[in-house]
């Protein structure tokens, strides 16, 4: 192990100090590994992961241009040896293990050594250091993006997967993110054991839908709920990864509407002739009773003397309104539409 370690850090200064490819893993790129005897590693296995994190994946590329993705973990040859890798700008995680999956090294923090894209000297910022597994981005277009997928709720998985939206090799590392983070994303047959064995049985799983979908934060991101989006209004849990909620339209209902609607004015009721007092006051059928002003119908009074009589209330009287439609009404903000897309 020392001595691998000691070649290891011998390559790297001399790496330091001459012209290098872009984005080269010290000890590692094209070079034999062997266990602590000297003997050669057949068919071991390096694992490329993010830095800082246990096991989460991050691609190695054939080219220095990353966009040919090697498999994780990458496989030594018949001699030990790994091929060319090439990373993106920054630290990495690294994990060699023998064919049997024994443990032989494990560093996080590790260098990755010269820029992961151009050339002539130069070292031009790498979009891959900036956008890792699993960030979105909005996009004015609407077509495929190399390293990117469109988060339109159709599915991603291996070449053999049949997966709608992208079948390659190259959706693994987000598969296996997707699969880790969100529980709720489904994946066809079913879960299994875990992401890396759901991928391995060439299974599909299902990208996040923002189709016709604005974005917002998680209403506690990590503490506690601010109540800015609540389930009453939301309709869908605000705490909960990838939750969709809200509506084009809104329907209201009579208790939607606001109190106190209210008109101030006279009510007069006017009648030509002599009033009979005894016939407008005697007791169920007195003129001013609930049954005339207070309910519906015609209040009959007994004989046929003609009456004379004005009646005059000022006061408050509640209104209904008679608007039966019940037409929905648009609760959209000022919108302007893009395509979201995820990074493979």
């Amino acid at each position: 192990m020392l001595k691998r370690l000691t070649a290891a850090l011998t390559a790297f200064f001399l790496l330091a100090t001459s012209a290098i490819a872009a984005g080269t893993v010290p000890g590692f790129s094209l070079a034999q590994q062997q266990d602590s005897n000297g003997a050669p590693l057949v068919g071991c296995k390096l694992y490329t992961i993010q830095a800082g994190t246990v096991s989460t994946p991050q691609n190695g590329y054939q080219d220095s241009g990353l966009t040919i993705p090697l498999p994780n973990p990458i496989i030594c040859d018949a001699y030990g040896r790994l091929p060319q890798i090439f990373l993106a700008d920054g630290s990495i995680k690294l994990r060699l293990t023998k064919a049997n999956g024994t443990q032989v090294f494990a560093a996080d923090g590790v260098l990755v050594v010269g820029a992961s894209s151009g050339g002539g000297g130069g070292s031009p910022v790498d979009a891959t250091t900036i956008l890792a597994t699993g960030d979105v981005k909005a996009r004015y277009g609407t077509g495929v993006l190399s390293g990117f997928v469109r988060a339109n709720g159709r599915t991603i998985g291996s070449s053999t997967s049949g997966a709608t939206e992208r079948a390659n090799a190259d959706c693994q590392v987000l598969f296996q993110y997707l699969w880790d983070t969100d529980a709720n994303l489904a994946v066809s047959g079913g879960r299994g054991a875990s992401s890396a064995a759901d991928w391995s049985a060439n299974k599909t799983i299902t990208l996040p839908d923002w189709r016709g979908r604005t974005i917002a934060g998680l209403d506690d991101m990590g503490g506690t709920a601010a109540g800015r989006l609540t389930a009453t209004y939301f309709v869908a849990t605000p705490t909960t990864l990838g939750a969709a909620g809200g509506g084009e339209t809104a329907t209201l209902t009579l208790a939607q509407l606001p109190t106190g609607i209210t008109v101030t004015g006279g009510i007069s009721v006017t009648s030509t002739g002599t009033p009979d007092i005894a016939r407008i006051n005697n007791g169920s059928s007195n003129l001013l009773d609930a049954g005339v002003f207070g309910g519906t119908g015609t209040r009959t009074f007994p004989g046929s003397t003609a009456v004379g009589l004005s009646v005059v209330s000022t006061g408050t009287a509640n209104l209904t309104s008679n608007n039966t439609s019940g037409a929905a009404h648009r609760t959209i903000q000022p919108t302007m539409l893009t395509t979201i897309y995820i990074k493979l």
